[in-house]
């Protein structure tokens, strides 16, 4: 379906030259979305989606998963912005140990942690999804460490751009500041808007988009739009918990992301862009109910494993226990989860350590 470009050019002036701004027009698109296009990838992604919801029914716990599911997001989603932590880096910052990457990188990981948690917090409240709270979401992921100087929890004041060294050889050159309240508004009036009836799945693939191209912060975008995707699941009632995360698939395939970005602004090839993201969305929740099935697994053979042991069982499965959760911990924080005497924990611990289950890194 032909549109043409999805927004109009603002000429703006920046460090003595002058450039074209680029600013979306409000969603939905217009002509509307071809959904009959769209059926079979839309429904795949959602017989996926309805799949990664009912773990609850696969595994014990879903806390045993979340953990490090969220963790390992936060991870991806911050190398995507040049951050050279890893998830181990982030285990060990988070017990108070000396990461072995720059600490402003580790911080801004965990950062990425406190803002998913914060948001989810929030809409559990009954807080509307709302620019005010991306905005508090947006403090905290920039509250420490590196893009702390960079206004976090306002919009931008300034212009900012996407790629290139300056907005005269960059790839995409935003609103300028002084129409990102207003675009904002527009996106947020979209998000709860209820008389276009697109899916919300549909729905929270334009508003990422969207977000990416509006790019209302000064720093923290990218991620922050990338959980946009999460928290309007989550807000909808699609997933009951935060499982679905985007960023590995968005970083395998790149060049297609951005790709396809570019191709909405400048021909309104909405479809295009959803038969893409709506893939990601099959993949990720696959890959997701498959990882959490073989923790499943693992933790089953390796229960079993502990039983075998006889009566010196009881106080290593309660650790075991503690160490589904969390892969890396101290022993007074088992301590203080099991309620077990230290030298219960410590027996605990030796017994798994001696059948290879786990194993000191002190």
């Amino acid at each position: 379906m032909k549109r043409g470009s999805t927004g109009r050019y603002e000429t703006t002036n920046f460090g003595g030259e002058s450039v074209g701004a680029f600013i979306p027009y409000p969603l939905p698109p217009d002509p509307p979305l071809d959904l009959q296009n769209l059926q079979v990838p839309l429904e795949q992604a959602l017989l996926a989606l309805g799949r990664l919801d009912s773990l609850s029914t696969i595994v014990p716990d879903t806390n045993l998963i979340l953990y490090s599911f969220i963790r390992k997001e936060a991870v991806l989603s911050s190398q995507i912005e040049g951050t050279q932590s890893s998830l181990s880096d982030l285990l060990l910052f988070e017990l108070n140990e000396a990461p072995g990457v720059p600490v402003d990188d580790v911080v801004g990981v965990s950062n990425y942690v406190a803002s998913l948690d914060h948001g989810l917090k929030r809409l559990r409240e009954g807080f509307p999804l709302s620019n005010r709270l991306l905005r508090e979401i947006h403090g905290v992921l920039l509250s420490r460490g590196r893009g702390s100087d960079k206004d976090p929890g306002n919009f931008r004041r300034s212009q900012n751009w996407v790629g290139g060294t300056r907005p005269g050889n960059a790839q995409c050159v935003p609103p300028p500041p002084q129409v990102v309240p207003d675009t904002m508004a527009d996106l947020e009036r979209f998000l709860h808007e209820e008389k276009n009836q697109l899916p919300v799945l549909v729905k929270a693939g334009l508003a990422h988009v969207q977000f990416e191209t509006i790019h209302p912060f000064l720093d923290g975008n990218g991620r922050l739009g990338r959980l946009l995707i999460t928290f309007l699941l989550c807000h909808a009632g699609i997933l009951r918990e935060p499982l679905l995360y985007l960023s590995l698939y968005f970083k395998k395939n790149r060049e297609d992301y951005y790709r396809h970005l570019d191709i909405v602004r400048t021909s309104g090839d909405w479809e295009a862009w959803l038969i893409f993201y709506l893939a990601g969305v099959c993949q990720t929740a696959d890959s997701a109910v498959t990882t959490a099935q073989r923790l499943t697994n693992l933790f089953r053979v390796d229960r079993d494993r502990i039983q075998r042991e006889g009566r010196a069982a009881g106080s290593a499965l309660r650790v075991h226990g503690v160490m589904q959760e969390r892969p890396l911990v101290t022993m007074p924080e088992v301590r203080s989860k099991t309620s077990l005497s230290f030298p219960a924990v410590s027996a605990g611990t030796k017994l798994l350590s001696r059948i290879g289950i786990v194993k000191e890194i002190t």
